[in-house]
């Protein structure tokens, strides 16, 4: 697939839906959050971001998310599903800092912007406007954060949610669910080449194990982009298959679908020394055929 046929010719915005947003405020804030998540919250200043992960203590990731210091506070962009049980994780030792942490998703509208001369409708149209975050994910597509209701008024040609999945995934980026929580290590979705976590800062929760995966080389499994054709609609609970020989295996795990008529998008979690060349198929659809697309950055 020729990435040119998901990304716009020109500025445009998509409505995204499927994310929530959790706030972290209080004097200890910053040094709470550095204590959970695999980032380095303490090295962001006022409108800097990141991507990052929160762990169990077993180093098991149950949650990825992109983090934005503001002047006041912190955002934390998460998937919804994962909203409730985030929230109540977050909380777990709260108690003994000055920090308050609530569920701000009706406070804010998300959209995406993205397509070619992006950079130069954002300098025009949001320079002016007060309390718009932007948050670059590539020179040409951006997140916007803006308080509900804001006075940002959008003449672009609109996008679906779909069609931001699937640029998220052309980028290599992870977004875990709920069917995957507490199943992979940080590194096992690239989280380390895309600077989502921080080896040199202090203790955080999983820190040890994720510690050992880089030093001892623990970790065995990557973030792969699969890209091809099927004839039936697909959902992550899809059995992936290898082909092998004359035969098909299951072979990794399914995280995130783009899907659109018979065209094919997929990220998933495939052990690290899967060879480019390797076929796969969906276990429902004989007829379906997807290869692996390079990843736009370097594993390390």
């Amino acid at each position: 697939m020729n990435e040119k046929q998901l990304f716009p010719s020109e500025p445009s915005v998509y409505h995204i839906n499927d994310m929530a947003i959790i706030r972290l405020e209080g004097a200890d804030a910053i040094k709470y959050l550095n204590g959970q998540v695999t980032c380095d919250v303490t090295a962001l200043k006022p409108g800097q971001q990141t991507l990052g992960a929160h762990c169990t203590p077993k180093g098991k990731v149950l949650a990825t998310f992109r983090l934005l210091r503001r002047e006041t506070d912190l955002l934390l962009i998460y998937r919804k599903e994962l909203r409730e049980l985030q929230l109540s994780e977050l909380k777990k030792y709260a108690i003994f800092s000055k920090v308050t942490i609530t569920d701000a998703s009706d406070q804010f509208e998300l959209r995406g912007i993205a397509g070619t001369g992006t950079v130069e409708w954002l300098s025009i149209h949001t320079s002016a406007t007060a309390n718009t975050d932007l948050l670059q994910i590539t020179p040409e597509r951006w997140l916007l954060l803006t308080p509900t209701p804001n006075e940002l008024i959008f003449s672009l040609p609109e996008h679906s949610p779909n069609e931001w999945r699937g640029l998220e995934i052309l980028d290599g980026l992870p977004h875990l669910g709920k069917m995957h929580q507490a199943e992979f290590i940080p590194q096992a979705l690239n989280l380390q080449a895309l600077n989502g976590i921080c080896f040199t800062k202090g203790c955080y929760t999983g820190q040890e194990i994720v510690a050992r995966a880089k030093y001892r080389g623990a970790n065995n499994r990557a973030l792969f982009i699969l890209e091809g054709t099927a004839n039936k609609p697909i959902d992550p609970t899809a059995v992936l298959q290898k082909k092998i020989n004359d035969n098909w295996r299951g072979s990794g795990v399914i995280l995130d679908i783009w899907q659109e008529k018979e065209k094919l998008l997929v990220s998933t979690v495939l052990p690290s020394d899967t060879e480019s060349d390797s076929i796969f198929r969906i276990e429902n659809d004989e007829s379906s055929a997807l290869s692996i697309r390079p990843l736009p950055y370097s594993l390390i």
